[in-house]
């Protein structure tokens, strides 16, 4: 057998390389028409509706690429086909994403104690309920201690009387109000505010002006002396000449 010389280790190399690619490429089928399909419907998963008809070994290769809305979807619009075998190993991925591996372990473990089965959209269906309520009453719970708080807020606050109602007894004279005719609020506070006013320094120097000026004005005015007229006064001195020349000596 002659053999070939010529070429270096490196060259050989690479040849060999070359042969090994090409037939691999000669290896390599044409995609099916089946393929092209799967592929297709993969492409456009979030318009699939109805697959009733279809095999479930194309819908295992399929439904794998669907979010959790999609595969409600289908299942919602496949009537009559329980594509649950499919679907369930699909659903229980979904279940483990959502609440967990230790949720999901302690599913599994009580179904196997219970020896029952249940599917696992149904355990999802149930389980995303329980979580809902939940939810919902965490948030009356929350809503009902927010209404007690504003409760007492609004129990503590200062309440302002607008009227007074009328008192039988009369002011004191120095202008002041007794105790007893301040309005009998609600608020402790306010009273304890009042009375501090009405006992103030301020107040009571308000109130002595007031004495003063009552006084003041109660107090007799002084005699004023009488004006005689100049007319009155020289018919007078007229009258009294006339006495005096008639007077006997």
């Amino acid at each position: 057998m002659p053999v070939i010389t010529g070429y270096t280790k490196a060259q050989k190399h690479i040849k060999t390389q070359y042969i090994l690619e090409r037939i691999a490429m000669r290896m390599q089928r044409v995609p099916s028409l089946v393929d092209l399909c799967v592929q297709v419907a993969i492409d456009n998963v979030r318009y699939l509706g109805d697959v009733g008809e279809t095999d479930f070994h194309l819908l295992e290769r399929i439904l794998p690429h669907c979010t959790l809305d999609q595969l409600m979807h289908i299942e919602e619009c496949t009537e009559g086909t329980d594509l649950s075998p499919v679907t369930d190993k699909l659903w229980n991925k979904f279940y483990e994403r959502q609440f967990g591996a230790n949720n999901t372990n302690v599913v599994v473990e009580r179904m196997r104690k219970n020896k029952v089965t249940f599917k696992w959209k149904q355990l999802y269906e149930a389980k995303s309920k329980d979580v809902e309520e939940a939810q919902l009453k965490s948030i009356d719970r929350l809503r009902q201690l927010y209404q007690k708080e504003d409760a007492r807020k609004q129990s503590r606050q200062v309440q302002v009387c607008t009227k007074v109602p009328p008192s039988s007894r009369k002011r004191t004279f120095y202008g002041g109000v007794n105790a007893s005719n301040i309005c009998n609020t609600k608020s402790g506070l306010m009273k304890k505010a009042k009375l501090e006013f009405l006992n103030s320094r301020e107040v009571k120097n308000l109130a002595a002006m007031k004495s003063k000026v009552v006084q003041r004005n109660h107090s007799v005015a002084p005699m004023k002396k009488p004006v005689v007229s100049s007319r009155f006064a020289a018919s007078s001195s007229s009258k009294l000449t006339k006495r005096d020349s008639t007077r006997p000596q």
